[in-house]
Protein backbone atom coordinates (compact mmCIF):
# COMPACT_ATOMS: atom_id res chain seq x y z
CA UNK A 1 0.00 0.00 0.00
CA UNK A 2 1.56 3.19 -1.29
CA UNK A 3 2.03 5.99 1.58
CA UNK A 4 0.04 8.78 2.21
CA UNK A 5 0.91 12.73 2.08
CA UNK A 6 -0.17 15.46 4.45
CA UNK A 7 -3.00 16.55 2.56
CA UNK A 8 -4.32 12.98 2.34
CA UNK A 9 -3.75 12.17 6.21
CA UNK A 10 -5.29 15.79 7.33
CA UNK A 11 -8.23 15.75 4.59
CA UNK A 12 -9.33 12.05 5.97
CA UNK A 13 -9.07 12.92 9.61
CA UNK A 14 -11.55 15.85 8.87
CA UNK A 15 -14.39 14.33 6.82
CA UNK A 16 -17.50 13.83 7.63
CA UNK A 17 -19.31 12.55 5.15
CA UNK A 18 -18.46 11.82 1.53
CA UNK A 19 -20.88 12.10 -1.80
CA UNK A 20 -20.59 9.62 -4.61
CA UNK A 21 -18.98 12.16 -6.34
CA UNK A 22 -16.15 12.66 -4.36
CA UNK A 23 -17.77 15.95 -2.86
CA UNK A 24 -16.78 15.87 1.02
CA UNK A 25 -18.15 17.78 3.94
CA UNK A 26 -15.11 18.41 6.05
CA UNK A 27 -15.28 19.84 9.30
CA UNK A 28 -13.42 23.37 9.97
CA UNK A 29 -11.57 23.48 13.11
CA UNK A 30 -10.34 27.28 13.02
CA UNK A 31 -12.38 30.22 11.21
CA UNK A 32 -10.53 33.23 10.63
CA UNK A 33 -12.68 35.79 8.99
CA UNK A 34 -12.07 39.88 8.60
CA UNK A 35 -14.25 42.75 7.20
CA UNK A 36 -14.53 43.36 3.65
CA UNK A 37 -15.79 39.34 2.66
CA UNK A 38 -17.65 38.43 6.12
CA UNK A 39 -21.13 41.27 6.01
CA UNK A 40 -23.25 39.26 3.63
CA UNK A 41 -22.24 35.46 5.56
CA UNK A 42 -23.70 37.55 8.51
CA UNK A 43 -26.76 38.76 7.00
CA UNK A 44 -27.33 35.32 5.74
CA UNK A 45 -27.54 34.04 9.65
CA UNK A 46 -29.86 36.81 10.47
CA UNK A 47 -32.08 36.31 7.99
CA UNK A 48 -32.50 32.60 8.51
CA UNK A 49 -32.38 33.21 12.38
CA UNK A 50 -29.55 31.14 12.95
CA UNK A 51 -26.98 31.31 15.00
CA UNK A 52 -22.95 30.81 15.00
CA UNK A 53 -22.15 26.98 15.81
CA UNK A 54 -18.90 26.96 17.68
CA UNK A 55 -18.03 31.38 18.24
CA UNK A 56 -14.65 30.20 19.94
CA UNK A 57 -13.46 28.61 16.64
CA UNK A 58 -13.74 31.66 14.59
CA UNK A 59 -11.90 35.02 15.34
CA UNK A 60 -12.10 38.09 13.14
CA UNK A 61 -9.45 40.91 12.18
CA UNK A 62 -9.93 44.34 10.83
CA UNK A 63 -7.16 44.57 8.36
CA UNK A 64 -8.32 45.35 4.72
CA UNK A 65 -9.93 48.66 5.28
CA UNK A 66 -7.68 49.79 7.99
CA UNK A 67 -5.78 53.12 7.82
CA UNK A 68 -2.12 52.63 8.13
CA UNK A 69 -1.32 56.38 9.56
CA UNK A 70 -2.85 58.04 12.70
CA UNK A 71 -5.07 55.52 14.26
CA UNK A 72 -6.77 58.07 16.54
CA UNK A 73 -8.20 60.27 13.41
CA UNK A 74 -11.97 59.18 12.06
CA UNK A 75 -11.71 56.85 8.90
CA UNK A 76 -11.95 59.31 5.93
CA UNK A 77 -13.29 56.48 3.27
CA UNK A 78 -16.69 56.33 4.03
CA UNK A 79 -17.10 52.55 2.37
CA UNK A 80 -14.40 51.18 4.66
CA UNK A 81 -15.39 52.66 8.26
CA UNK A 82 -18.90 51.33 7.45
CA UNK A 83 -16.98 47.84 6.62
CA UNK A 84 -14.94 48.35 10.07
CA UNK A 85 -18.56 49.30 12.04
CA UNK A 86 -20.41 46.07 10.33
CA UNK A 87 -17.52 43.82 11.38
CA UNK A 88 -17.69 45.00 15.19
CA UNK A 89 -21.58 44.71 15.35
CA UNK A 90 -21.45 41.42 13.61
CA UNK A 91 -18.85 39.88 15.95
CA UNK A 92 -20.38 41.55 19.06
CA UNK A 93 -23.99 39.95 17.92
CA UNK A 94 -22.95 36.62 17.19
CA UNK A 95 -20.13 36.41 20.18
CA UNK A 96 -17.12 36.19 18.47
CA UNK A 97 -13.50 37.03 19.13
CA UNK A 98 -12.36 40.84 17.34
CA UNK A 99 -8.90 41.80 16.80
CA UNK A 100 -10.62 45.42 16.35
CA UNK A 101 -8.60 48.43 15.66
CA UNK A 102 -6.92 49.26 18.74
CA UNK A 103 -6.49 45.32 19.73
CA UNK A 104 -2.54 44.42 20.64
CA UNK A 105 -3.22 41.33 18.20
CA UNK A 106 -4.57 43.50 15.19
CA UNK A 107 -3.10 42.72 12.03
CA UNK A 108 -3.16 41.35 8.72
CA UNK A 109 -5.34 37.73 9.24
CA UNK A 110 -2.75 35.91 7.70
CA UNK A 111 0.12 37.32 10.02
CA UNK A 112 -2.02 37.18 13.11
CA UNK A 113 -3.22 33.63 12.83
CA UNK A 114 0.55 31.89 12.95
CA UNK A 115 1.79 34.65 15.43
CA UNK A 116 -0.87 33.63 17.81
CA UNK A 117 -1.06 30.29 17.64
CA UNK A 118 -4.46 29.97 15.90
CA UNK A 119 -2.72 28.40 12.91
CA UNK A 120 -1.39 24.96 14.30
CA UNK A 121 -0.44 21.88 12.00
CA UNK A 122 -2.84 19.40 11.21
CA UNK A 123 -6.12 21.46 11.61
CA UNK A 124 -8.04 22.73 8.90
CA UNK A 125 -8.94 26.41 8.73
CA UNK A 126 -10.62 28.48 6.32
CA UNK A 127 -11.08 32.39 5.24
CA UNK A 128 -12.74 34.47 2.99
CA UNK A 129 -9.55 35.23 0.96
CA UNK A 130 -7.92 33.83 -1.31
CA UNK A 131 -4.31 33.68 0.09
CA UNK A 132 -5.52 31.44 2.93
CA UNK A 133 -3.22 29.11 1.61
CA UNK A 134 -0.27 31.13 4.04
CA UNK A 135 -1.25 29.10 6.75
CA UNK A 136 -0.22 26.03 4.83
CA UNK A 137 3.56 26.37 5.78
CA UNK A 138 2.79 25.44 9.41
CA UNK A 139 1.35 22.37 8.33
CA UNK A 140 -2.19 23.16 7.88
CA UNK A 141 -4.58 22.35 5.24
CA UNK A 142 -6.13 25.85 4.67
CA UNK A 143 -8.83 27.01 1.91
CA UNK A 144 -9.90 30.42 0.71
CA UNK A 145 -13.57 30.36 0.65
CA UNK A 146 -16.48 32.54 -0.60
CA UNK A 147 -19.22 34.36 1.47
CA UNK A 148 -22.08 31.77 0.91
CA UNK A 149 -19.21 29.47 2.39
CA UNK A 150 -18.36 31.65 5.22
CA UNK A 151 -21.93 31.76 6.06
CA UNK A 152 -22.23 27.61 5.58
CA UNK A 153 -18.83 27.52 7.79
CA UNK A 154 -20.60 29.88 10.53
CA UNK A 155 -24.00 28.27 10.78
CA UNK A 156 -22.52 24.38 11.06
CA UNK A 157 -18.44 24.25 11.19
CA UNK A 158 -18.13 22.62 8.29
CA UNK A 159 -17.41 23.25 4.72
CA UNK A 160 -18.16 21.22 1.69
CA UNK A 161 -15.61 20.54 -0.89
CA UNK A 162 -14.26 18.75 -4.03
CA UNK A 163 -10.83 16.75 -3.25
CA UNK A 164 -7.84 18.49 -5.37
CA UNK A 165 -5.48 16.32 -7.16
CA UNK A 166 -1.67 16.45 -5.62
CA UNK A 167 1.24 18.46 -6.88
CA UNK A 168 4.52 18.03 -5.31
CA UNK A 169 7.10 20.56 -5.81
CA UNK A 170 10.47 19.64 -4.99
CA UNK A 171 13.32 22.26 -4.62
CA UNK A 172 16.34 21.03 -4.76
CA UNK A 173 19.89 22.97 -3.70
CA UNK A 174 20.92 26.24 -1.98
CA UNK A 175 19.77 29.87 -1.91
CA UNK A 176 22.55 32.39 -2.98
CA UNK A 177 23.03 35.56 -0.94
CA UNK A 178 20.23 38.05 -2.06
CA UNK A 179 17.38 35.46 -3.16
CA UNK A 180 14.57 34.73 -1.41
CA UNK A 181 12.03 32.86 -0.69
CA UNK A 182 9.82 35.50 -2.48
CA UNK A 183 12.32 35.02 -5.59
CA UNK A 184 11.38 31.44 -5.78
CA UNK A 185 7.70 31.85 -5.75
CA UNK A 186 8.29 34.27 -8.66
CA UNK A 187 10.45 32.32 -10.65
CA UNK A 188 7.85 29.08 -10.01
CA UNK A 189 4.95 31.43 -11.02
CA UNK A 190 7.29 32.21 -14.36
CA UNK A 191 7.73 28.21 -14.93
CA UNK A 192 4.30 26.56 -14.45
CA UNK A 193 2.19 29.83 -15.59
CA UNK A 194 -0.85 31.36 -13.72
CA UNK A 195 -2.91 28.06 -14.43
CA UNK A 196 -0.22 25.97 -13.70
CA UNK A 197 -1.21 24.83 -10.38
CA UNK A 198 -5.39 25.03 -11.37
CA UNK A 199 -7.48 21.97 -9.18
CA UNK A 200 -3.98 21.23 -7.18
CA UNK A 201 -2.79 21.42 -3.63
CA UNK A 202 0.48 22.23 -3.85
CA UNK A 203 2.88 20.24 -1.37
CA UNK A 204 6.64 21.96 -1.45
CA UNK A 205 9.41 19.92 -0.02
CA UNK A 206 13.16 19.77 -0.70
CA UNK A 207 16.39 20.90 0.51
CA UNK A 208 15.87 24.19 -0.22
CA UNK A 209 12.54 24.45 1.85
CA UNK A 210 14.17 22.65 5.16
CA UNK A 211 16.79 25.37 4.72
CA UNK A 212 14.08 28.05 5.50
CA UNK A 213 12.62 29.39 8.19
CA UNK A 214 8.92 29.22 8.79
CA UNK A 215 7.75 33.03 7.61
CA UNK A 216 10.17 32.47 4.67
CA UNK A 217 7.78 29.30 3.99
CA UNK A 218 4.81 31.28 4.71
CA UNK A 219 5.82 33.42 1.17
CA UNK A 220 6.22 30.67 -0.53
CA UNK A 221 2.72 28.78 -0.02
CA UNK A 222 0.90 32.43 0.07
CA UNK A 223 1.72 33.12 -3.15
CA UNK A 224 0.91 29.87 -4.63
CA UNK A 225 -2.27 30.51 -5.18
CA UNK A 226 -1.15 32.85 -7.76
CA UNK A 227 -0.16 30.07 -9.72
CA UNK A 228 -3.46 28.76 -9.65
CA UNK A 229 -3.17 26.14 -7.05
CA UNK A 230 -6.16 25.74 -4.34
CA UNK A 231 -3.87 26.11 -1.97
CA UNK A 232 0.09 25.05 -0.65
CA UNK A 233 1.23 22.87 2.39
CA UNK A 234 4.23 21.62 3.97
CA UNK A 235 5.06 18.90 6.38
CA UNK A 236 5.78 20.37 9.51
CA UNK A 237 9.28 20.17 11.08
CA UNK A 238 10.95 20.89 14.05
CA UNK A 239 11.36 24.55 13.32
CA UNK A 240 7.53 24.76 12.66
CA UNK A 241 7.32 22.88 16.14
CA UNK A 242 9.46 25.79 17.67
CA UNK A 243 7.64 28.50 16.01
CA UNK A 244 3.86 27.53 17.25
CA UNK A 245 5.34 26.97 21.03
CA UNK A 246 4.88 29.27 23.50
CA UNK A 247 2.33 31.46 21.44
CA UNK A 248 -1.15 32.94 23.01
CA UNK A 249 -3.28 30.21 21.26
CA UNK A 250 -1.20 27.20 21.16
CA UNK A 251 -1.39 24.16 22.84
CA UNK A 252 0.21 24.00 26.19
CA UNK A 253 0.88 22.05 29.39
CA UNK A 254 -0.32 18.41 28.76
CA UNK A 255 -2.04 19.67 25.62
CA UNK A 256 1.38 20.22 24.20
CA UNK A 257 2.88 16.85 24.02
CA UNK A 258 -0.68 15.41 22.88
CA UNK A 259 -0.20 18.05 19.98
CA UNK A 260 3.29 17.12 19.52
CA UNK A 261 2.96 13.65 18.38
CA UNK A 262 -0.06 13.98 16.27
CA UNK A 263 2.09 16.78 14.95
CA UNK A 264 4.88 13.97 13.78
CA UNK A 265 2.45 11.60 12.26
CA UNK A 266 0.94 13.68 9.89
CA UNK A 267 3.73 14.43 7.84
CA UNK A 268 4.06 13.17 4.25
CA UNK A 269 5.57 9.59 4.27
CA UNK A 270 8.31 8.95 2.17
CA UNK A 271 6.76 6.70 -0.48
CA UNK A 272 3.51 9.49 -0.73
CA UNK A 273 2.13 9.39 -4.58
CA UNK A 274 1.18 12.60 -6.12
CA UNK A 275 -0.58 12.97 -9.48
CA UNK A 276 2.14 15.66 -10.69
CA UNK A 277 5.44 16.00 -9.24
CA UNK A 278 8.00 18.81 -10.68
CA UNK A 279 11.65 19.21 -9.72
CA UNK A 280 13.37 22.58 -9.35
CA UNK A 281 17.12 23.35 -8.48
CA UNK A 282 17.46 27.06 -6.76
CA UNK A 283 21.29 26.73 -7.04
CA UNK A 284 21.50 29.79 -10.07
CA UNK A 285 18.26 31.47 -8.95
CA UNK A 286 18.67 35.26 -8.94
CA UNK A 287 16.50 38.07 -7.34
CA UNK A 288 13.48 38.35 -10.04
CA UNK A 289 11.19 41.24 -10.58
CA UNK A 290 7.79 41.04 -12.22
CA UNK A 291 8.01 43.41 -15.45
CA UNK A 292 3.87 42.88 -16.03
CA UNK A 293 0.28 42.38 -15.03
CA UNK A 294 0.13 39.01 -13.36
CA UNK A 295 2.79 37.25 -11.52
CA UNK A 296 3.98 34.86 -14.08
CA UNK A 297 5.31 38.22 -16.41
CA UNK A 298 8.87 37.70 -14.04
CA UNK A 299 12.20 38.21 -14.97
CA UNK A 300 16.01 37.84 -13.48
CA UNK A 301 17.19 41.19 -11.98
CA UNK A 302 19.62 40.75 -14.61
CA UNK A 303 17.53 40.70 -18.14
CA UNK A 304 15.62 42.88 -20.06
CA UNK A 305 11.85 43.36 -21.01
CA UNK A 306 10.64 41.02 -23.70
CA UNK A 307 9.67 41.56 -26.99
CA UNK A 308 6.09 40.83 -28.60
CA UNK A 309 7.27 40.16 -31.81
CA UNK A 310 9.66 37.23 -30.65
CA UNK A 311 6.28 35.12 -29.52
CA UNK A 312 4.59 33.08 -32.60
CA UNK A 313 0.75 32.71 -30.14
CA UNK A 314 -1.05 35.40 -31.31
CA UNK A 315 -2.36 35.37 -27.48
CA UNK A 316 0.69 35.42 -25.84
CA UNK A 317 2.04 38.54 -28.20
CA UNK A 318 -1.71 40.64 -27.67
CA UNK A 319 -0.80 39.63 -23.66
CA UNK A 320 2.50 41.27 -23.45
CA UNK A 321 1.60 44.35 -25.86
CA UNK A 322 -0.91 45.28 -23.47
CA UNK A 323 0.96 44.72 -20.36
CA UNK A 324 3.58 46.87 -22.25
CA UNK A 325 1.19 49.39 -23.06
CA UNK A 326 -0.06 49.24 -19.69
CA UNK A 327 3.19 49.37 -17.41
CA UNK A 328 4.92 51.96 -19.92
CA UNK A 329 7.87 49.82 -20.56
CA UNK A 330 9.57 49.20 -23.67
CA UNK A 331 10.73 45.78 -25.68
CA UNK A 332 14.67 45.70 -24.58
CA UNK A 333 14.92 47.89 -21.39
CA UNK A 334 17.02 46.12 -18.74
CA UNK A 335 15.30 45.62 -15.53
CA UNK A 336 18.10 47.68 -13.62
CA UNK A 337 17.18 50.71 -16.06
CA UNK A 338 13.57 50.69 -14.69
CA UNK A 339 12.77 53.36 -12.09
CA UNK A 340 10.28 53.30 -9.43
CA UNK A 341 8.15 56.39 -7.74
CA UNK A 342 6.97 54.71 -4.14
CA UNK A 343 8.00 51.69 -2.34
CA UNK A 344 5.72 49.57 -0.43
CA UNK A 345 7.46 46.91 2.18
CA UNK A 346 4.62 45.13 3.62
CA UNK A 347 1.12 42.81 2.93
CA UNK A 348 0.61 39.09 4.27
CA UNK A 349 3.30 37.82 1.70
CA UNK A 350 6.06 39.83 3.36
CA UNK A 351 5.22 42.10 6.54
CA UNK A 352 7.03 39.28 9.24
CA UNK A 353 9.94 40.20 11.27
CA UNK A 354 12.51 38.25 9.27
CA UNK A 355 11.09 40.28 5.86
CA UNK A 356 11.71 43.80 7.78
CA UNK A 357 14.98 42.34 8.94
CA UNK A 358 16.36 41.75 5.27
CA UNK A 359 14.83 45.31 4.50
CA UNK A 360 16.72 46.80 7.27
CA UNK A 361 19.69 45.30 5.66
CA UNK A 362 19.51 47.70 3.20
CA UNK A 363 18.21 50.46 4.79
CA UNK A 364 20.95 50.42 8.05
CA UNK A 365 23.15 53.59 6.58
CA UNK A 366 21.83 54.13 3.86
CA UNK A 367 18.88 56.91 2.26
CA UNK A 368 15.61 57.01 0.86
CA UNK A 369 16.29 58.53 -2.74
CA UNK A 370 14.67 61.90 -3.05
CA UNK A 371 12.35 61.89 -5.47
CA UNK A 372 11.01 58.02 -3.94
CA UNK A 373 8.06 58.00 -1.55
CA UNK A 374 9.06 54.49 0.90
CA UNK A 375 6.89 53.32 3.72
CA UNK A 376 6.73 50.06 5.58
CA UNK A 377 3.79 48.79 6.94
CA UNK A 378 4.37 46.05 9.56
CA UNK A 379 2.05 42.64 9.11
CA UNK A 380 0.74 42.96 12.68
CA UNK A 381 1.16 44.69 15.75
CA UNK A 382 2.77 42.07 17.63
CA UNK A 383 5.04 42.06 14.44
CA UNK A 384 5.52 46.28 15.05
CA UNK A 385 6.45 46.31 18.73
CA UNK A 386 8.91 43.34 18.04
CA UNK A 387 10.31 45.60 15.52
CA UNK A 388 10.72 48.69 17.98
CA UNK A 389 12.13 46.89 20.68
CA UNK A 390 14.54 45.51 18.57
CA UNK A 391 14.79 49.09 17.30
CA UNK A 392 14.28 48.53 13.75
CA UNK A 393 11.98 51.06 13.24
CA UNK A 394 14.98 53.89 13.66
CA UNK A 395 17.12 52.02 11.19
CA UNK A 396 13.78 52.83 8.52
CA UNK A 397 12.82 56.29 9.97
CA UNK A 398 16.67 57.47 9.79
CA UNK A 399 16.72 56.03 6.21
CA UNK A 400 13.60 58.05 5.02
CA UNK A 401 11.19 55.57 4.77
CA UNK A 402 7.66 56.17 6.79
CA UNK A 403 6.71 53.79 9.33
CA UNK A 404 3.82 52.63 9.92
CA UNK A 405 0.64 50.97 11.96
CA UNK A 406 -0.61 47.44 10.68
CA UNK A 407 -3.04 46.39 7.46
CA UNK A 408 -3.11 45.68 3.91
CA UNK A 409 -2.23 48.73 3.16
CA UNK A 410 -1.00 49.29 -0.75
CA UNK A 411 -1.01 45.84 -1.73
CA UNK A 412 -4.86 46.15 -2.11
CA UNK A 413 -5.82 49.54 -1.89
CA UNK A 414 -8.81 49.64 -0.33
CA UNK A 415 -7.49 52.18 2.31
CA UNK A 416 -5.88 55.79 1.94
CA UNK A 417 -2.62 54.28 0.39
CA UNK A 418 -2.35 54.00 -3.60
CA UNK A 419 -0.72 54.79 -6.37
CA UNK A 420 -1.93 57.54 -8.71
CA UNK A 421 -2.40 56.66 -12.09
CA UNK A 422 0.57 56.35 -13.57
CA UNK A 423 2.98 56.12 -10.35
CA UNK A 424 5.00 52.91 -10.20
CA UNK A 425 5.52 51.20 -7.10
CA UNK A 426 8.02 48.51 -6.11
CA UNK A 427 5.33 45.99 -3.71
CA UNK A 428 6.44 43.35 -1.72
CA UNK A 429 3.09 42.07 -1.99
CA UNK A 430 1.55 39.15 -3.84
CA UNK A 431 -0.41 40.83 -7.20
CA UNK A 432 0.82 43.06 -10.04
CA UNK A 433 -2.65 43.49 -11.91
CA UNK A 434 -3.69 46.43 -13.48
CA UNK A 435 -5.28 48.86 -10.79
CA UNK A 436 -4.51 46.71 -8.39
CA UNK A 437 -2.50 49.33 -6.43
CA UNK A 438 -4.59 51.84 -7.38
CA UNK A 439 -6.53 52.97 -10.82
CA UNK A 440 -3.57 53.49 -13.50
CA UNK A 441 -0.92 52.21 -10.52
CA UNK A 442 2.30 50.20 -12.12
CA UNK A 443 3.35 47.73 -9.64
CA UNK A 444 6.25 45.12 -9.81
CA UNK A 445 7.03 42.35 -7.58
CA UNK A 446 9.66 42.05 -5.44
CA UNK A 447 11.23 41.00 -2.43
CA UNK A 448 11.85 43.16 0.86
CA UNK A 449 15.74 43.13 -0.52
CA UNK A 450 15.14 44.20 -3.65
CA UNK A 451 12.14 47.13 -2.78
CA UNK A 452 14.75 48.27 -0.13
CA UNK A 453 17.55 48.91 -2.52
CA UNK A 454 14.70 50.59 -5.10
CA UNK A 455 13.79 52.75 -2.48
CA UNK A 456 17.83 53.88 -1.66
CA UNK A 457 18.66 53.93 -5.42
CA UNK A 458 15.12 55.15 -7.72
CA UNK A 459 15.75 51.62 -9.91
CA UNK A 460 15.54 48.57 -9.46
CA UNK A 461 19.49 47.02 -8.84
CA UNK A 462 21.03 43.42 -7.99
CA UNK A 463 21.38 43.28 -4.74
CA UNK A 464 23.82 40.67 -4.70
CA UNK A 465 26.31 43.47 -6.00
CA UNK A 466 25.56 45.66 -2.50
CA UNK A 467 27.65 44.69 0.36
CA UNK A 468 24.88 44.19 3.13
CA UNK A 469 24.95 43.34 6.63
CA UNK A 470 23.85 39.95 7.89
CA UNK A 471 20.28 40.19 9.83
CA UNK A 472 22.69 39.47 13.23
CA UNK A 473 24.57 42.61 12.47
CA UNK A 474 21.42 45.15 11.83
CA UNK A 475 20.56 43.56 15.27
CA UNK A 476 23.29 43.86 17.06
CA UNK A 477 23.69 47.74 15.29
CA UNK A 478 20.21 48.43 15.97
CA UNK A 479 20.31 47.65 19.57
CA UNK A 480 22.13 50.77 20.14
CA UNK A 481 19.09 52.77 19.64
Amino acid sequence: MAGRSIFDKIWEIHTVYEKEDGETLLYVDRHLTHEVTSPMAFEGLREKNRRVRRPDLTFAVTDHNVPTTDRLKPIRDELSAKQIAALERNTRDFGITLFDLYSPYQGIVHVIGPELGLTIPGITLVCGDSHTSTHGALGALAFGIGTSEGEHVLATQTLWLKKPRKMLITLDGKLSEGVTAKDVILWIIRNIGTGGGIGYIVEYDGEAIRRMNVEERMTLCNMAIEGGARTAIISPDEQVFNYVKGRPYAPADDEWGEALEYWKKIVSDPDAEYHKIIRFSVNKLEPQVTWGTNPAMTLGVSEEIPDPKDFDDPDERHAIERALDYMGLRPGTKITDIGVDVVFIGSCTNGRLTDLLDAARVALGRKVMHNVRAFVVPGSQLTKRTAERLGLHRIFIDAGFEWRNPGCSMCIAMNEDRLKPGERSASTSNRNFENRQGPGGRTHLVSPLMAAAAAVYGRFVDVRELDLPSREEVLEHAGGY
